[in-house]
């Protein structure tokens, strides 16, 4: 945004502003990516200023849904984009994670002011279809109306009902509508760690559920990552337990911080001040095992991720 027309109104670049971070929350939880959001926020920016001649806020009543509207059909166009890339991708794929910047956050994190969903439910999310998506999102995470999300999709009300309903089942029957407790998470989060980075298979028996599905999403960019999720507890321990005897990967001098991502308590493991991996947990619903291990080591989706103060 620094290169903005002259003939653009100093309100109409606060009201894309003030919104801006909306728009952030809706698209990445349809997009899962945070360079793409980012790479649509900035079409939308063009579109609107562009619109009106350079005079963006004339004649809309609405700023706020127009700006929304421009960012979910852009959204939903790159949509394609990232179904090409994951043809081509190497292993696992998983959502690029929203790491808030310290152990508590704060206030001024982008990372904890944005609403967005789960890592584990963004993974079901990508099992629905584009408009599907939009849909939930837009209404189960931002709670719009479905008369208001068929104006953003130009789609009948009965449509979006339809659409609605069908991604609400396909969710919930894969994803059920439990969330831990956040210091149960933390504990949990704690303990697995700790077993993991020690290669105490006693304690990962203990923690682990049995049918635990452990992903790791290296893009093809890290040594020994698996191309394939690993299912069952016994091969779950035998992949955690190499993983430590080789120092994980990072030389051995693998640091960790515990961070909240996507608005959950994970952990960051750092190699100097690069991250080098971020691990998400998911939960029994009792909250006393690990139901779902999810590793984010792709370089290109860490970018992002800064380890800050101790």
């Amino acid at each position: 945004m620094s290169d903005i027309p002259m003939t653009v109104t100093a309100d109409a670049t606060g009201v894309f502003v003030e919104h801006r971070e909306l728009m952030f929350g809706v698209v990445y939880n349809m997009l899962g990516s945070v360079a793409d959001t980012e790479d649509v926020l900035q079409e939308t920016w063009l579109s609107w200023t562009a619109r009106g001649g350079g005079s963006p806020l004339e004649g809309i009543a609405n700023p706020r849904a127009y700006l929304v509207r421009i960012a979910v059909n852009h959204a939903l166009a790159r949509r394609a984009a990232i179904s090409r890339r994951r043809e081509t991708y190497v292993g696992p794929w998983l959502p690029e994670p929203l790491v808030a910047d310290g152990e508590d956050g704060g206030v001024d994190d982008p990372a904890l002011r944005t609403e967005s969903v789960s890592l584990a439910m963004l993974v079901v999310l990508e099992s629905l279809s584009p408009l599907e998506r939009a849909v939930f999102v837009l209404h189960e995470v931002f709670g719009y109306a479905h008369t208001e999300i068929a104006e953003i999709l130009d789609r009948s009300p009965a449509a979006v009902r339809q659409l609605a309903h069908r991604a609400r089942g396909h969710v919930h029957a894969r994803r059920p509508l439990y969330e831990a407790h956040p210091r149960v998470r933390r504990e949990a989060t704690e303990r697995f760690v700790r077993a993991a980075v020690g290669g105490d298979i006693a304690a990962l028996m203990e923690i682990l559920a049995p049918d635990v599905t452990v992903w790791t999403d290296a893009g093809g960019k890290r040594k020994r990552a698996g191309l394939r999720p690993v299912h069952g507890r016994d091969k779950a321990v035998r992949l955690f337990g190499s993983y430590a005897r080789r120092g994980g990967g990072g030389g051995g001098h693998l640091e960790l911080r515990h961070r909240r991502v996507n608005g959950d308590d994970a952990a960051v493991l750092f190699d100097g001040e690069e991250a080098y991996a971020v691990v998400v947990l998911d939960l029994t619903p009792d909250g006393e095992r690990v139901s779902g291990v999810y590793v984010v080591s792709n370089p290109e989706k860490l970018t992002h991720v800064h380890k800050g103060e101790a």
